[in-house]
């Protein structure tokens, strides 16, 4: 994960604005889908007319090139969605989704070469050489796909698609599949057969690889794993960065379609106003989401203290509880003055209490002290009671 800079980003940097990003990748998938188009009729027709198997197949091969560019370019359009009311979290995992099916292909196109490649080793059969025309064919193709993967690879890496870098990767393995073809057609007419069969059997297991990385780290993106432990250790740094903040835990984090969402609870100092705690809060979400690119969405909740592992949170009596017992416990002490209102504070699994108090209500000027030292030695007798039993401390604030 890596952190903004306030300067002018380079042409290598990523890039994750919306419409920008999905022009893009429809632009580079379109131009994928004619390219095939075009490579498969001329595999076809060529192979045919070549005397060339090989191309054949490997036109059948391109054809499956489309359906993946297919699953591409609906899953671009469908993840590209605006957050609605059924995915609040937007659209981006079409695009995961998306990604493990073209790791599967790749590892069923694998296999399929391999089986073919085993195929023509143990029963060679008759060798028909093909004409010149199907050699240049061939070699057209692999100079084709792989300025297809060129030109995706660059556009996934400029706004991080796993889709789309999964499919220039598709297209890779169709360029070496071709080269295989190209050496096969090569090895043929030079009387040397069984070149095909031997690259095409070490490329498949390159392209097996490339198939199960890819549909591997889709898979953990679509169980919600989170970033790694150096990208989170950024994170806690940058958190600990902002003026305010005391402390920091139960931060999650998870991916969704090469972009990052974080939630985490940060600690402030526990007699801050709530609007003050929200400002801090704020300033932690828009720090983050400003100073690291994968970033889309930052949930900040506030805390006065570590609470992770709060088990008594419950135990703890609320306002309407707290309010009417001490206004009784007030009632029962001599020349007690009215209470305008409290405040709570909820620390250290107890409360602290904030009783404020008009000037104008105590009877002398000299009572001040005097009532809120008569108030705390009252409290202390009420250890046992199941309300103010719970009350850690109060002070007396006038006005």
């Amino acid at each position: 994960m890596n952190r903004g800079s306030s300067e002018q980003p380079s042409t290598g940097a990523l890039d994750h604005s919306g419409p920008r990003r999905y022009k893009a990748s429809i632009r580079i998938t379109l131009i994928g889908v004619l390219v095939n188009i075009g490579l498969a009729t001329a595999q076809f027709v060529v192979g045919i007319i070549g005397h060339s198997q090989a191309l054949v197949a490997d036109g059948v091969h391109t054809l499956s090139d489309l359906i993946s560019d297919v699953i591409v370019f609906l899953a671009i359009r469908q993840g590209s969605k605006e957050a609605d009311r059924e995915h609040p979290y937007g659209h981006s995992r079409f695009e995961t989704v998306a990604t493990v099916a073209v790791g599967v292909l790749l590892g069923v196109a694998a296999v399929g070469i391999v089986m073919r490649a085993i195929e023509r080793l143990l029963e060679p059969g008759e060798i028909i050489v093909p004409t010149l025309s199907a050699l240049i064919a061939a070699a057209v193709a692999v100079g084709a796909k792989e300025a297809l993967y060129r030109f995706t690879i660059i556009v996934a890496d400029r706004f991080d698609s796993s889709l789309l870098r999964a499919n220039a990767w598709h297209h890779r393995s169709d360029a070496l599949s071709s080269v295989i073809v190209l050496v096969g057609i090569g090895g043929s007419i030079a009387g040397i057969p069984a070149l095909d069969s031997v690259a095409a059997i070490i490329v498949a297991m390159m392209i097996g690889r490339i198939g199960w990385r890819l549909g591997w780290e889709a898979t953990q993106e679509l169980v919600d794993t989170g970033l790694d432990e150096h990208q989170i250790s950024e994170l806690k740094s940058a958190v600990m960065e902002v003026e305010g903040v005391e402390g920091l835990h139960m931060m999650r984090t998870r991916r969704m379609g090469g972009r990052a969402l974080v939630d985490l609870h940060i600690e402030v100092d526990g007699e801050v106003s709530i609007s003050e705690g929200h400002h801090i809060s704020e300033k932690v979400r828009c720090f983050l989401l400003d100073n690291f690119e994968e970033l889309t969405d930052v949930m900040v909740h506030i805390d006065p203290e570590d609470d992770q592992f709060e088990e008594d949170i419950e135990k703890l009596p609320n306002r309407h509880n707290l309010e009417e017992a001490l206004k009784e416990h007030f009632e029962r002490l001599p020349h007690a003055p009215a209470v305008e209102h409290f405040n709570f504070h909820y620390l250290n699994r107890q409360v602290q209490v904030e009783a404020v108090v008009s000037l104008s209500a105590l009877p002398h000027e000299g009572d001040l002290f005097g009532f809120r030292d008569l108030l705390r030695r009252s409290l202390a007798d009420c250890a046992d009671d199941p309300v103010l039993g719970l009350v850690s401390s109060i002070d007396v604030l006038y006005h």
